[in-house]
């Protein structure tokens, strides 16, 4: 009784919640995943619904062979005749037929007696029985029942022949001390109660779902009802990948374990993902992009020190490659140190802190830093010559009837110098204001820019060839802003032509 049985209903439960609506086809490749991931249970549809819920289910049934294949029925003969209708072709068959037992339900709902209510379960439970040994009875909105109705119609659909009775709360009300204290209240109270597994079904209404499932497992209960992503009706289902990491991150305290493979979670959320077209939120628990990120300095370098500093697993026990480095404005050196070795780069003191200054000035100007665009900074802090002239900032205005014009203010030496000057558009003003400041002036022979990496904040790279008397020479520069880049890559060029170098140097070209 240590095992616990994973019950997974992304295909009924999860399926019908909107936007997750799937056709039979990614029906059955998500039943595939999951037969991959090793999942106990797949319930796999209310074949009564619709004929395309019927039809999914049956050709579920036919595909998949090493699962239990389940199909959902109310207590209603007709019901349950249609799942069997579905599921007979099924290798493993389960029925899971349901009806509610909170007074809310039965007055509002059914307009009917607990004694009503209690009759159609036993009944229901019967029938489902007549096809097969698998009978699964759900109390919809358990949590919300009369504790001493509940007991009696548990005790009973065990006896009626239910060998799985589910608990579930149905609209996520439960706090997970009540929930967990309902389950040993079963237990204790319920004679027969150990004739069947005991089975819960949390929603996740107050973000519990998760944390009442474990509560229930601590309790006595021995199969999840979860979803992958934690998708479902309303804010969803306990999500799978947490209920079984926790299970498994924990083992010595929940002494309990699942026949999962584990490595198979994150490929499972990937699949439904690209099947529904709704992504998984970044700070989701272990599916989600930064699960295993880490930004901040200090848990980077600790986490270089020793993973187990900010991870309790690894990316690679939910099949994730490795984890991530982000480099950003809350980076530390020693990150950014190990993430250049990843690329290829050994730079010395001066050179890396160079870099990493350049890291947090282009971090303060964009949401995401990319492998490219440290690719660009190293690139670019790799010039081999002095800078005799180093731009501070430029300002420009322009537009369809405005003479544009640029504000530029270089820092020479010790001393700081600004110029204005109106051109054919932005550029070419930064351009004339460059070359009064610097006594340099050359001719612009040709200007590309191109993006360096991805969004609408993408680093963006100028390359300019310029003529200076008799060479042409080369200049290059990075930034966000279009207009910076360019003034940034002619001034490059302007101090290449000033350091003097030789016409063989492959940055300058003879005219």
């Amino acid at each position: 009784m240590n095992d616990i049985i994973i019950f997974d209903t992304t295909l009924r439960d999860g399926e019908q919640s909107p936007g997750f609506s799937m056709t039979t086809n990614e029906k059955i490749q998500m039943a595939q995943q999951l037969e991959k991931l090793k999942v106990d249970v797949i319930e796999a549809g209310f074949p009564i619904a619709s004929d395309g819920d019927f039809e999914a289910v049956k050709q579920i049934s036919q595909e998949i062979k090493n699962t239990v294949i389940c199909g959902l029925s109310r207590v209603m003969k007709k019901d349950i005749d249609r799942a069997w209708e579905a599921l007979q072709y099924a290798k493993k068959a389960r029925i899971h037929t349901f009806i509610a037992t909170s007074d809310i339900h039965i007055k509002h709902k059914f307009n009917k007696t607990r004694e009503e209510i209690f009759q159609m379960a036993i009944e229901g439970v019967k029938h489902a029985k007549s096809y097969t040994d698998d009978v699964e009875f759900s109390a919809e909105d358990a949590f919300r029942s009369d504790r001493g109705f509940l007991a009696k119609i548990v005790e009973e659909t065990i006896r009626a022949g239910a060998t799985t009775v589910n608990i579930p709360d149905t609209v996520g009300y439960a706090i997970t001390s009540e929930f967990g204290d309902l389950i040993k209240f079963l237990f204790d109270t319920v004679p027969n109660i150990n004739d069947a597994i005991i089975s819960v079904h949390c929603h996740n209404d107050l973000g519990l779902g998760v944390s009442n499932s474990l509560a229930a497992v601590e309790n006595g209960a021995r199969q999840i009802e979860c979803t992958i992503n934690g998708i479902g009706e309303r804010a969803g289902n306990a999500s799978l990948e947490e209920v079984v990491m926790s299970i498994n991150t924990r083992k010595n305290f929940f002494n309990v374990r699942t026949n999962i493979n584990t490595k198979e979670i994150y490929p499972s959320s990937q699949k439904l993902v690209s099947i529904t077209g709704v992504p998984v939120q970044p700070n989701k628990a272990i599916v989600g992009d930064n699960a295993f990120a880490h930004e901040a300095g200090i848990h980077q370098d600790g986490f270089l020190k020793n993973k187990s500093t900010y991870e309790i697993m690894t990316p690679q026990s939910i099949g994730k490659e490795k984890s991530n480095l982000v480099m950003g404005k809350h980076s530390g050196r020693h990150a950014f140190q190990e993430r250049l070795t990843e690329l290829g780069y050994s730079l010395d003191e001066k050179e890396l802190d160079d870099a990493f200054k350049r890291l947090k000035e282009l971090a303060d100007k964009k949401k995401t830093i990319y492998e490219q665009d440290l690719i660009a900074i190293v690139e670019e802090q790799k010039q081999g010559f002095e800078e005799k002239f180093k731009l501070q900032y430029v300002q420009s205005s322009s537009g369809n009837r405005t003479i544009p014009t640029a504000t530029v203010e270089i820092i020479h030496g010790k001393e700081t110098i600004i110029d204005a000057a109106i051109g054919d558009g932005p550029v070419d003003a930064a351009y004339k204001a460059i070359s009064r400041i610097t006594g340099c002036r050359g001719e612009l022979k040709s200007y590309n820019i191109r993006s360096i990496s991805e969004g609408r904040d993408a680093l963006g790279e100028v390359t300019v060839k310029v003529a200076f008397d008799d060479v042409i020479v080369k200049g290059k520069a990075l930034s966000t802003d279009v207009i910076e880049a360019s003034a940034k890559a002619y001034l490059n060029a302007v101090n290449r032509f000033l350091s003097n170098h030789s016409v063989d140097d492959p940055k300058v070209e003879k005219i």
